[in-house]
């Protein structure tokens, strides 16, 4: 069974209602010890902070193109009014934040330096959902639940569903829709007894080993600890997520279907889970097969681990990923949307990478192309191309280009190794791109003074450097193609 070609998840609804946070990154370097303390010193370069919890979940749904609605609790805190300025910001999500004065924000701040996690810092009072707010949770859920095509739960165990708020929630979602309307639950702790009636749960083995209350040493083992829950709890289906060795979709003693991990390269595992419950969710809402709405969820699962924090995944991502073999796929992936390239250059940056840019119109490829992108390259970790359009080329080079279409330069670039990310803009200028991503080093030709390089002062502004690379003499594309109109 194949999963389609072609990912359109526009026409999904999703209602999300869990506990969210406010994850914040604080970054810096360490070169010393304190005198005052054995421990390192971080000096801070920069920080920020993203929704976490649940509000990755909303996250992850959105960046795969469905739109979502998202119910959830927060305090009368500076962390919430920042946590509600997040989830506005993001066009398709609805959110409707309930702020209790005697509860606080949750908010985790992680302190990173050279892409190690030095120390976190936890803020956070859990408590049970007042009855007032039990109550206008469920009449939202009432209001909003004709247009969505499935719910999910996403329990953190920070005071949202502490109390029976759960099960109030499916037992209405039962009674307005029937057996059929999927319900994901995404579980914590050892009691799944407020789960009761979900369609699908998905815990990961380590929480199915500390519900099973023993170690779960073989496949035959984990497949009947989470048949016994199915069957104890009477949920439809359990997902087991599983790390390195994939997913196991349960569906009773006989009917267990398992697939590989589907992993190039792992940093960072956190906020896979969320990634999957999203995946299952957008894929289930534009009627997928359960199987396939899980293969779908395992390959985001696959993109969302090669990155640092709790990252998204895209709709273009996870496209690339079911379109193309892995030979291919390393490269289609580089070829990236303004947006995109800023949520790479962020997974870039929080494992402590420096980030470079140059651009240029790479119509013909020659050596003096490759040999300022090797200067470009040895400048940084990692190296993001701005390619000019097509139209760009025009106006900038006359009607005669360019030789060869934006995609094909574009692949072309993203096929060499030196090469992270390729960007096509616009303009007859890079500035607005070098704007939005702000590299650690901007690279042009040693043909330009530092004065004459767009977007150098907004670079050097942001405690970024400007590099002029020299240039190989006697190679540039005009003098290629005049050559070979002779």
């Amino acid at each position: 069974m194949s999963l389609p070609s072609t990912l359109d998840f526009s026409a999904a609804t999703i209602l999300c209602i869990g506990d969210v946070m406010l994850d914040r990154f604080v970054y810096g370097g360490v070169d010393r010890i304190s005198p005052e303390s054995p421990v390192p010193i971080l000096r801070t370069s920069r920080d920020f902070t993203v929704v976490g919890g649940a509000g990755n979940v909303v996250r992850n749904i959105a960046s795969l193109g469905g739109n979502v609605i998202f119910i959830s609790v927060i305090g009368d805190d500076s962390p919430g009014q920042t946590t509600r300025d997040h989830l506005d910001a993001i066009s398709n999500c609805r959110t409707v934040l309930i702020a209790e004065k005697n509860r606080k924000t949750t908010r985790k701040t992680r302190f990173i330096a050279q892409g190690q996690q030095l120390l976190r810092v936890d803020d956070e009072v859990i408590l049970p959902c007042a009855a007032a707010t039990e109550d206008e949770i469920l009449r939202q859920v009432r209001a909003f639940l004709p247009e969505c095509q499935v719910l999910v739960l996403s329990d953190y165990n920070k005071g949202i569903f502490k109390s029976d708020l759960c099960k109030k929630i499916i037992d209405l979602v039962r009674d307005l829709t029937g057996e059929t309307f999927p319900i994901i639950v995404d579980p914590k702790g050892r009691n799944y007894e407020p789960y009761k009636g979900a369609t699908l749960i998905t815990p990961n083995q380590k929480e199915l080993t500390e519900i099973a209350g023993q170690s779960l040493t073989s496949q035959a083992m984990v497949v009947d600890a989470a048949n016994t829950i199915r069957q104890q709890f009477g949920f439809e289906s359990v997902l087991v997520t599983q790390g390195a060795q994939g997913i196991t979709l349960v569906q009773g003693a006989d009917h267990a279907q398992q697939a590989p991990a589907q992993v190039r390269e792992v940093f960072d595992v956190s906020g896979a889970g969320d990634t999957v419950v999203a995946a299952l969710a957008v894929g289930l809402a534009e009627n997928l097969s359960l199987w396939e709405a899980c293969r779908l969820a395992n390959t985001a699962a696959g993109i969302a681990v090669g990155k640092v924090g709790t990252s998204t995944v895209s709709i273009d991502e996870l496209q690339a990923s079911i379109g193309h073999h892995h030979d291919s796929l390393h490269g289609a992936q580089k070829v990236l949307t303004v947006t995109n390239a800023v949520d790479r250059l962020k997974d870039w940056r929080r494992q402590g990478l420096k980030v470079g840019f140059t651009n240029g119109c790479f119509d013909l490829l020659h050596l003096g192309h490759l040999s300022l992108l090797q200067q470009c390259a040895a400048a940084c970790d990692k190296l993001i191309i701005g390619l000019n359009s097509d139209a760009s080329v025009k106006r900038l080079k006359g009607d005669s280009r360019p030789v060869q279409s934006e995609e094909t330069r574009a692949h072309v670039l993203a096929a060499l190794g030196m090469v992270d990310a390729v960007v096509i803009f616009e303009e007859d200028t890079p500035f607005d791109l070098i704007c939005a991503l702000l590299p650690d080093v901007l690279v042009k030709g040693a043909d330009y003074t530092i004065d004459r390089v767009v977007g150098a002062d907004i670079v050097q502004r942001h405690g970024g450097e400007v590099l002029l690379a020299e240039l190989k003499a006697g190679h540039s594309t005009t003098s290629t193609i005049e050559r070979l109109g002779s």
